[in-house]
């Protein structure tokens, strides 16, 4: 590959990061929100959302295979105590911080700089892992995802699915006659300050196949704890491109209208750096972050990311639900 071809791959990769902050901020695509929304008001709008984000990029996954564009993809891990241990941890620290790590994108780019004290604190429970764990590595499994053994036709399937999804709004147009009325649906839909759940995750979904495709697998919670082994490869570009995912979620915050420069408390940044430092531990121990749970783990259909997921969920839900009983209705915090 050349160096142009490389260069301009990177700087599509980049866009593709910055348009997914952008996304996470304008959909409000939070874990600890989505547990807010099922305990408040017993809907899961928002939770089947993230869900759905893992389903586009199966759907990546197998069209990219079946063009042979796919490179090697990470391995799964062993269920035992610790993936439920971890799970826990990545709930109980996302509770703290009122936000999981997409939340923390969000938050901070809407102007709530307390939550800078997020990454730094996932950042510091990587450094910390080995003086409060002993416990080994968990074991990879010595076979492959079984979405990487599907059939070609399974590309196909999902290639008539995403033509529905994304014809729906040609359709509409075309019953009112006028092509200029996608153009403005498109527009509107663009311009709305805050996205429905389902068109952010769709957007957040689509954009790390992209990424994936040009750089690999790519977490940015992964990558602050390869920075804090020292084990960063390419540490340079995958530096840019996690500044790329906060300067795009600081753009969805100025364009929505979100922007509110807020005044930071010491108590806010400890909650945020505890918080942080509890996901930090969590995600070793699964290992993975929710992030890297639902667009790699969860995708490829690894048991060990959907139980460690689902753990984090109830973790959160319980915390919630305590909360509610003990504070009172009137005293909840908000949640995005």
């Amino acid at each position: 590959m050349s160096i142009m071809l490389a260069s301009a791959a990177f700087v599509v990769a980049a866009i593709s990061a910055g348009l997914m902050g952008y996304a996470i901020q304008r959909g409000a695509t939070c874990t600890v929100a989505a547990m807010d929304e099922l305990v408040r008001k017993r809907s899961i709008k928002r939770l089947a959302s993230m869900v759905e984000a893992s389903l586009w990029v199966v759907g990546g996954l197998l069209i990219a295979q079946s063009l042979q564009m796919l490179g090697k993809m990470p391995g799964g891990f062993a269920v035992t105590y610790v993936t439920l241990l971890g799970g826990g941890l990545l709930g109980l620290g996302a509770y703290v911080n009122k936000a999981c790590v997409f939340g923390a994108i969000a938050r901070l780019g809407s102007g709530e700089w307390a939550y800078v004290a997020t990454p730094i604190g996932f950042y510091a429970g990587c450094i910390t892992y080995s003086q409060v764990f002993s416990i080994p590595p968990q074991q990879k499994l010595p076979y492959d995802s079984p979405v990487l053994q599907a059939s070609s036709w399974g590309a196909w399937l999902f290639a008539a699915y995403m033509l529905w999804r994304l014809g729906r709004p040609l359709a509409a147009a075309r019953a009112d006659g006028s092509a200029n009325t996608m153009l403005r649906r498109i527009g509107t839909g663009l311009a709305t300050r805050v996205w429905s759940p389902h068109a952010a995750t769709t957007v957040i979904g689509v954009t790390f196949v992209v990424m994936l495709l040009l750089v690999g697998a790519w977490a940015y919670t992964d990558v602050l704890a390869e920075l804090a082994r020292g084990m960063a490869a390419d540490l340079l570009a995958r530096s840019l491109l996690l500044l790329a995912l906060f300067a795009g979620a600081m753009l969805g915050g100025f364009t929505a209208g979100r922007f509110r420069s807020t005044r930071v408390s010491l108590a806010q940044v400890l909650k945020c750096f505890s918080g942080g430092v509890l996901m930090g531990w969590g995600s070793l121990l699964i290992p993975g972050g929710n992030d890297g749970l639902i667009l790699v783990g969860m995708p490829l259909l690894w048991p060990y990311a959907w139980i460690a997921f689902l753990t984090m969920c109830v973790t959160i839900g319980i915390a919630l639900v305590v909360e509610r009983n003990l504070v009172g209705h009137g005293a909840e915090q908000a949640v995005h």
